[in-house]
């Protein structure tokens, strides 16, 4: 790993004023780039990432059956503004398509009936026989959106931001500390990635499925604005919440070349739109894969 490419992808975690963690990794050789790779970073809503890979391989062992039909009540269910987090109406909907939800579009509420129904240990268990040591899943979206607004003193998302500069509001809030909430390491997530991509987390079919999936992410901005190429994919899953941008996923190229990225930042400034901070993701990635692509 060139120490060269390692300071100019710290000196774009300054220049946007965030504190960086990244990892890259070449699914085929096993090449990296590795800036903090090994930190505890918090997962945020890339927590679906694990559990998606827990669904289908209980799917593949028959433990579940993916076109299953739950019935989401109009009251009750998990907050958020996508899918069926912020619909009025009853709905009703296949694991399957509320996994689609989960990933497309990071929908919590969907999130939140395939973990139940998944389970959260059964989560662990799989991130853990897949040698993801670093990486836990210890809360729900429900859980993460209460002790959010809880240990903010918040009466909404908004409110907390309103309030992170006041003393003592940030070391309370569990949802923004690794020890406290569900965590990885960038090491970790392009290993998953890796494995998905590879064929090897869970039945070949189960990890096209997932692969399908994060190439439709709705919000695919951060990592991809790094390579705005029509003729290289982009695909993978955001995180986000107060001061923190996470993005994981994996960049193809038309020559077969296929990396795994991971970029989680932490910005001291408590400003909901931070451009900088978005894009300094793709541009951290794009430095990283440009160094593997390299002879």
């Amino acid at each position: 790993m060139s120490a060269d490419t390692v300071e100019r992808i710290e000196k774009e975690f300054r220049s946007a004023g965030v504190t960086g963690f990244l990892h890259a990794v070449d699914i085929d050789t096993g090449r990296e780039v590795a800036v903090r790779a090994d930190a505890p970073v918090v997962l945020a809503s890339v927590f679906k990432v694990p559990l998606l890979v827990a669904f289908h391989r209980q799917a593949g062992e028959g433990l579940i059956d993916p076109s299953e039909q739950v019935t989401l009540p109009a009251e009750g269910r998990t907050t958020g503004p996508t899918g069926v987090s912020g619909m009025l109406d009853e709905a009703r909907l296949s694991l399957r398509d509320l996994a689609f939800l989960m990933i497309t579009v990071s929908d919590n509420a969907a999130a939140d009936v395939v973990l139940e129904r998944v389970g959260r240990d059964a989560v662990n268990a799989a991130s853990a026989a897949l040698g993801l040591r670093g990486t836990a899943v210890e809360v729900s979206g429900r859980e993460l959106h209460e002790t959010l607004l809880a240990d903010a003193g918040a009466s909404s998302v908004a409110d907390v931001w309103a309030k992170l500069d006041e003393p003592g509001v940030r070391s309370r809030l569990r949802a923004l500390d690794p020890a406290r909430t569900s965590r990885s390491t960038p090491r970790d997530m392009t290993r998953l990635l890796s494995m998905i991509w590879r064929d090897e987390a869970a039945p070949p079919a189960g990890c096209a499925a997932m692969r399908r999936l994060f190439g439709l992410q709705v919000w695919p901005h951060r990592l991809s604005s790094g390579f705005p190429y029509d003729d290289v994919v982009v695909s993978g899953k955001t995180g986000t919440l107060p001061t923190l941008r996470n993005e994981v996923g994996v960049v193809e190229y038309p020559d077969g070349g296929r990396y795994a990225v991971a970029v989680f930042t932490r910005s001291p400034l408590p400003v909901a739109v931070l451009p900088q901070a978005d894009a300094v993701i793709g541009t951290a990635a794009r430095l990283a894969v440009e160094h593997l692509r390299r002879p």
